[in-house]
């Protein structure tokens, strides 16, 4: 064999070595990845078995003449905010909503509208059968009062509800290492346990799971509006970090953190069908607000609700889930 013949010969060793040295690389990560996969699937199978909870004497929607199914049908869903510290708990079994949004999902379009419903507005309320601040509605019926009370005031069904209180929040953010959203203002704020202990900066940048609580619960500079507003910019910066490639690897740590602070009403199924509006990126998410004005006339402060604005929103809401008259 020539020496030219053997140093070909080498370099064919070479390319066949480097080429068998990838394939296993590239198998090892696809293995890995499929083994993390399935353990992010068992763990969060887990954490919803353990989150689940249905609402009591509570049938499905008056507003809907049949069940629906998240992979074929316009569903909505009910986010309850809520602060279960003992500070602002007072020691009652049930706590006050500090945060009510409705997201209406429609399937066709992969589109999703939210409306934030402040705190405070002057609502109906039929568990009780008198008008009050809706965050009451939670302490005086629980989650099927808030329901029914959302139900109607925006005169669309409810499908599905997701209770959650600030520990998660303050811990999912903290897992994807914070998000980026916009302060409009400097303010000392108070941490998650009433203590004015949270700096916040006017500006965009990045916050972690403590400033983006203080964030979205201020509300002395301005209004609930303002406030709403805020806790949309802040869900849907969770939304657009939980949908970039790079947080595959902290859905572990989000788990971990919703498992022991959330209760709803879907299966790990349901919960399933929802991620094909994040399969491509980010979705098209509008907001909306309630708007309205202040009223102390009684001594005591509420939300008067614009009713031209709610007809519009109740519109809106009702032509995005493709509802029959």
């Amino acid at each position: 064999m020539t020496r030219k013949e053997m140093k070909e010969q080498k370099l064919k060793s070479k390319k066949s070595l480097i080429i068998k040295i990838s394939v296993l690389l590239v198998a090892g990560i696809l293995i890995s990845g499929s083994a993390y996969g399935f353990y992010l699937v068992k763990k969060a199978e887990t954490a919803a078995e353990k989150s689940y909870e249905a609402v009591e004497n509570r049938d499905g929607s008056v507003l809907r003449n049949s069940e629906v199914t998240p992979l074929e049908d316009n569903v909505s869903i009910l986010f309850i905010g809520v602060d279960d510290s003992e500070t602002r708990n007072q020691g009652t079994n049930e706590s006050r909503s500090d945060a009510l949004m409705l997201a209406t999902l429609n399937n066709k379009e992969k589109t999703v509208k939210l409306v934030s419903i402040p705190r405070d507005s002057f609502v109906y309320i039929p568990e009780i059968g008198y008008e009050d601040k809706i965050n009451h509605a939670l302490f005086k019926g629980g989650v099927k009062a808030t329901i029914e009370t959302v139900e109607n005031l925006l005169e669309v069904p409810v499908d599905y509800y997701v209770r959650m209180n600030f520990n998660a929040f303050i811990d999912v953010v903290d897992a994807f290492e914070g998000i980026n959203v916009n302060v409009p203002y400097d303010r000392l704020e108070k941490d998650e346990e009433d203590q004015y202990t949270i700096k916040l900066k006017k500006g965009f940048q990045k916050l972690d799971g403590r400033e983006a609580l203080a964030l979205a619960r201020t509300r002395k500079l301005d209004n609930d509006i303002e406030r709403g507003k805020r806790q949309q910019e802040i869900l849907s910066a969770i939304v657009k970090k939980a949908s970039s490639a790079s947080s595959f690897t902290k859905y572990g740590n989000v788990i971990d953190a919703v498992g022991d602070n959330m209760k709803t009403d879907m299966t790990f199924d349901e919960m399933k069908s929802f991620l094909s509006y994040i399969k491509d990126g980010m979705p098209q998410v509008d907001t909306m607000t309630l708007s309205g004005y202040d009223d102390t006339t009684t001594n005591t402060y509420f939300w008067r609700l614009d009713q031209e604005v709610l007809s519009e929103t109740q519109n809106l809401l009702k032509d995005h889930l493709k509802l029959e008259p």
